[in-house]
Protein backbone atom coordinates (compact mmCIF):
# COMPACT_ATOMS: atom_id res chain seq x y z
CA UNK A 1 0.00 0.00 0.00
CA UNK A 2 2.80 2.14 0.56
CA UNK A 3 3.49 1.70 -3.36
CA UNK A 4 0.10 2.99 -4.25
CA UNK A 5 0.44 5.68 -1.65
CA UNK A 6 3.36 7.03 -4.14
CA UNK A 7 1.44 6.65 -6.98
CA UNK A 8 -1.07 8.64 -5.09
CA UNK A 9 1.04 11.52 -4.14
CA UNK A 10 2.00 12.05 -8.19
CA UNK A 11 -1.75 12.18 -9.15
CA UNK A 12 -1.86 14.82 -6.61
CA UNK A 13 0.86 16.49 -7.50
CA UNK A 14 -0.53 16.75 -11.07
CA UNK A 15 -3.73 18.37 -9.89
CA UNK A 16 -5.63 15.23 -9.84
CA UNK A 17 -7.30 13.32 -7.42
CA UNK A 18 -4.96 11.43 -4.98
CA UNK A 19 -5.39 8.05 -5.83
CA UNK A 20 -2.77 5.43 -6.89
CA UNK A 21 -2.93 1.53 -7.55
CA UNK A 22 -0.49 -1.40 -8.16
CA UNK A 23 -0.91 -4.91 -8.98
CA UNK A 24 1.12 -7.13 -7.33
CA UNK A 25 1.82 -11.23 -8.45
CA UNK A 26 4.28 -13.63 -5.92
CA UNK A 27 5.17 -10.59 -3.86
CA UNK A 28 6.32 -8.21 -6.96
CA UNK A 29 5.36 -5.05 -8.49
CA UNK A 30 3.99 -5.70 -12.21
CA UNK A 31 1.85 -2.67 -12.52
CA UNK A 32 1.47 0.58 -11.35
CA UNK A 33 -0.78 3.61 -11.83
CA UNK A 34 -2.17 6.82 -10.64
CA UNK A 35 -5.47 8.62 -11.40
CA UNK A 36 -5.08 11.22 -14.62
CA UNK A 37 -8.80 11.72 -15.53
CA UNK A 38 -7.37 15.67 -15.35
CA UNK A 39 -3.82 14.99 -17.47
CA UNK A 40 -5.42 12.85 -20.46
CA UNK A 41 -9.06 14.67 -20.25
CA UNK A 42 -10.55 10.71 -19.76
CA UNK A 43 -13.12 9.84 -17.56
CA UNK A 44 -11.44 6.33 -17.83
CA UNK A 45 -8.19 7.30 -16.38
CA UNK A 46 -8.82 6.22 -12.76
CA UNK A 47 -5.80 4.77 -10.95
CA UNK A 48 -7.45 1.33 -11.14
CA UNK A 49 -7.86 0.96 -15.08
CA UNK A 50 -4.32 2.24 -15.64
CA UNK A 51 -2.81 -0.28 -13.54
CA UNK A 52 -4.98 -2.89 -14.80
CA UNK A 53 -3.98 -1.77 -18.29
CA UNK A 54 -0.48 -2.01 -17.61
CA UNK A 55 -0.45 -5.43 -15.79
CA UNK A 56 -2.46 -6.81 -18.58
CA UNK A 57 0.13 -5.88 -21.42
CA UNK A 58 3.11 -6.43 -18.77
CA UNK A 59 1.86 -10.25 -17.83
CA UNK A 60 0.42 -10.54 -21.73
CA UNK A 61 -3.04 -11.55 -20.61
CA UNK A 62 -6.07 -10.24 -19.83
CA UNK A 63 -7.23 -12.18 -16.99
CA UNK A 64 -4.90 -11.18 -14.41
CA UNK A 65 -5.46 -14.42 -12.05
CA UNK A 66 -2.97 -14.34 -9.20
CA UNK A 67 -2.55 -10.74 -8.99
CA UNK A 68 -3.44 -8.82 -6.22
CA UNK A 69 -4.59 -5.02 -6.42
CA UNK A 70 -3.88 -2.45 -3.82
CA UNK A 71 -5.37 0.84 -4.18
CA UNK A 72 -5.39 3.91 -1.50
CA UNK A 73 -9.52 4.13 -1.97
CA UNK A 74 -12.28 1.83 -2.88
CA UNK A 75 -13.03 1.56 -6.48
CA UNK A 76 -15.73 3.49 -7.98
CA UNK A 77 -18.02 1.16 -9.95
CA UNK A 78 -15.86 1.40 -13.22
CA UNK A 79 -13.03 -0.20 -11.65
CA UNK A 80 -14.81 -2.18 -9.45
CA UNK A 81 -16.36 -3.62 -12.43
CA UNK A 82 -13.13 -3.98 -14.35
CA UNK A 83 -11.24 -5.85 -11.40
CA UNK A 84 -14.33 -8.26 -11.61
CA UNK A 85 -13.84 -8.55 -15.32
CA UNK A 86 -9.37 -8.92 -14.95
CA UNK A 87 -10.36 -11.66 -12.46
CA UNK A 88 -7.94 -10.12 -10.29
CA UNK A 89 -7.67 -12.74 -7.12
CA UNK A 90 -8.03 -9.73 -4.52
CA UNK A 91 -8.51 -5.84 -4.19
CA UNK A 92 -6.96 -4.35 -1.09
CA UNK A 93 -7.93 -0.58 -0.41
CA UNK A 94 -6.86 1.81 2.10
CA UNK A 95 -10.11 3.76 3.02
CA UNK A 96 -13.38 3.76 2.38
CA UNK A 97 -15.05 5.93 -0.79
CA UNK A 98 -18.18 7.13 0.57
CA UNK A 99 -19.93 8.69 -2.08
CA UNK A 100 -19.05 6.51 -5.18
CA UNK A 101 -17.36 3.42 -3.82
CA UNK A 102 -18.57 0.40 -5.23
CA UNK A 103 -16.91 -2.44 -2.42
CA UNK A 104 -19.84 -1.78 0.06
CA UNK A 105 -19.99 1.93 1.03
CA UNK A 106 -22.08 3.00 -1.82
CA UNK A 107 -22.69 -0.31 -3.90
CA UNK A 108 -21.28 -3.79 -3.69
CA UNK A 109 -20.12 -5.30 -6.90
CA UNK A 110 -16.39 -6.60 -5.92
CA UNK A 111 -18.09 -9.21 -3.19
CA UNK A 112 -21.70 -9.60 -4.07
CA UNK A 113 -21.31 -12.66 -5.64
CA UNK A 114 -24.03 -11.72 -8.17
CA UNK A 115 -21.30 -11.62 -11.24
CA UNK A 116 -19.34 -14.51 -12.93
CA UNK A 117 -16.05 -14.10 -10.65
CA UNK A 118 -15.83 -13.32 -6.86
CA UNK A 119 -12.61 -11.70 -5.74
CA UNK A 120 -11.29 -11.29 -1.69
CA UNK A 121 -12.27 -7.51 -0.90
CA UNK A 122 -10.61 -5.74 2.24
CA UNK A 123 -10.61 -2.18 3.15
CA UNK A 124 -8.60 -0.04 5.71
CA UNK A 125 -4.89 -0.82 4.89
CA UNK A 126 -3.05 2.60 6.25
CA UNK A 127 -6.47 3.96 6.72
CA UNK A 128 -5.59 7.15 8.07
CA UNK A 129 -2.66 7.69 5.69
CA UNK A 130 -4.79 6.92 2.57
CA UNK A 131 -8.07 9.58 3.95
CA UNK A 132 -5.26 12.23 5.12
CA UNK A 133 -4.24 12.34 1.13
CA UNK A 134 -7.64 12.62 0.17
CA UNK A 135 -8.66 15.61 2.46
CA UNK A 136 -6.02 17.78 2.11
CA UNK A 137 -6.71 17.43 -1.51
CA UNK A 138 -10.08 18.19 -1.30
CA UNK A 139 -9.35 20.87 1.70
CA UNK A 140 -7.39 22.63 -0.85
CA UNK A 141 -9.51 22.28 -3.41
CA UNK A 142 -12.21 24.23 -1.28
CA UNK A 143 -9.43 27.16 -0.41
Amino acid sequence: MREALEEAKKAGMAGDVPIGAVIARDGLIVARGHNRTEADRDPTGHAEMIAIRAAADALGARRLSGCSMYVTAEPCVMCAGACILARLDAVYAGTDSPKSGAGGSVKDILTSGELNHTLIYEVGILRSECAALLKGFFADLRR
